[in-house]
């Protein structure tokens, strides 16, 4: 049996850092920025003067943002899409840009929010503490917007000229160096994050360990999850992350030690979960001298699942069901699950699976039926398939049909040697 197939590390959409729906705006609040502590105080870009006179338009923008903050976005598309068109100050114009970025960004419209606040940015009057939060908004979006290296540009800029370093903006640069597959450098952000706060946030472990097992560091990777766990033990995210690694790292038993705990703890809740389990069994089995054992638990991990309404009964669980039970020498269950899966499968597999424990068990009836819908339904090795149906067709006295399906084979490249010399064997050669 072939060995199962490798399991995906952490979800990509898993790994984007949390930005915020409504993300916290600057507002026009110019009479007393004196009065309050500066953000960047160290910055090297020379601020301008601000150019917003009108306490009239002060209120209106202050109203537009307030609107964009609260989600109601006619309202604020109504108050700051006039002071984009026709107000005198640009810092007002560039606040209201910020304002209508937001609300690009919550619709979804990412590329349109970048462009925005690229145009704020631009606008030349904007104070410090302002323009460096537009700026590290900027590098979020880009992030959202799976413009990794411009978002890095923008990180790097917005660090060089604000001075100022952040836990969140390491693993902000962390996250986009992942993205790039950039191993190495997205370690080093997300340890500088973690070196900054001591709240670092969860996210940035699973960034760190899919960096880890990515890079080759396995162990690293396997020893971080396993802290996750242990840190967390309640946490569904913690644990399936922590055996992602762990399948990744090849650590079978540790990963099915960690879900069986779960499992005992009535915590095994999602359908990957119980999927993931019975997975492992089956490549300890796989590995094993005495393979029953560790197929049976995988055979059991499942109908367990599918009794409880978790794991549902697709083609693809019912195919693994069918190894499992293959593997434990129940040929009864084995086709039994094959033929389930048949109907709804994306190939036909299931049948020649199936159809073939059909022919060792001599029942050669149900074994051409279930070769022949495999057949219909398509597969990969043509074949090995019509050779199964010629022997089918043997067993049951059928020696024209044999032959037909056995010509079949002759014209596949994998079968034809084989096909012909028992074509010529039998008389049938031509």
């Amino acid at each position: 049996m072939k060995h199962a197939r490798r399991f995906t590390m952490l979800a990509s959409a898993a790994l984007l850092l949390g930005l915020a729906s409504s993300p916290l705006l600057a507002r026009a609040n110019h009479a007393d920025k004196d009065k309050k502590e500066a953000l960047y105080p160290n910055a090297t870009r020379q601020e301008p003067k601000l150019d917003l006179t009108s306490e009239k338009e002060s209120k209106a923008l202050n109203e537009g943002l307030d609107a964009v903050n609260a989600g109601d976005k006619a309202k604020a598309e109504q108050i700051l899409q006039p002071i984009i068109d026709g107000s005198k100050s640009k810092y007002a114009q560039a606040l209201a840009l910020q304002g209508l970025a937001s609300i690009h960004f919550n619709d979804g419209d990412y590329k349109g929010a970048i462009a925005l606040l690229q145009r704020a940015l631009a606008n030349g009057v904007l104070p410090n503490d302002t323009y460096f939060q537009l700026e590290y908004m900027l590098a979020q979006f880009q992030l959202a917007d799976e413009q990794y290296q411009p978002s890095l540009d923008t990180l790097a800029k917005w660090r060089a000229e604000g001075k100022k370093e952040t836990a969140d903006s390491y693993a902000l640069e962390g996250n986009a160096d992942y993205r790039l597959g950039k191993y190495p450098e997205a370690i080093a952000a997300i340890e500088k994050a973690k070196s900054l706060t001591d709240k670092p946030k969860e996210n940035w472990n699973q960034i760190l360990m899919a960096s880890y097992s990515e890079s080759g560091q396995t162990e690293k990777a396997a020893a971080l999850a396993q802290q996750q766990v242990t840190a967390n033990p309640n946490d569904p995210n913690a644990l399936n992350n922590a055996v992602a690694v762990l399948m990744q790292a090849q650590k079978y038993p540790e990963a099915i030690q960690l879900l069986e705990k779960a499992r005992a703890a009535g915590s095994l809740t999602k359908e990957a979960d119980y999927v993931n389990l019975s997975k492992l069994y089956l490549i300890t089995a796989q590995s094993s001298d005495d393979p029953k054992p560790n197929a049976t638990k995988a055979v059991q991990v499942l109908e367990e699942g599918m009794s409880k309404g978790v794991v549902s009964t697709s083609s693809e669980n019912y195919m693994l069901l069918g190894e499992a039970a293959e593997m434990m020498d129940d040929v009864k269950k084995a086709v039994a699950s094959y033929g389930k899966a048949l109907p709804n499968a994306k190939d036909g597999e299931a049948g020649i699976r199936g159809g073939h424990l059909l022919l060792i068990d001599r029942k050669f009836s149900q074994a051409k039926s279930m070769i022949q819908q495999g057949i219909d339904k398509g597969v990969k090795h043509k074949g090995s398939a019509y050779m199964l149906l010629a022997e089918a067709e043997r067993g049951l006295k059928n020696k024209p049909a044999a032959v037909a399906a056995m010509k079949l084979a002759a014209k596949q490249p994998e079968t034809a040697e084989r096909a012909k010399a028992w074509l010529k064997k039998a008389g049938a050669g031509k």
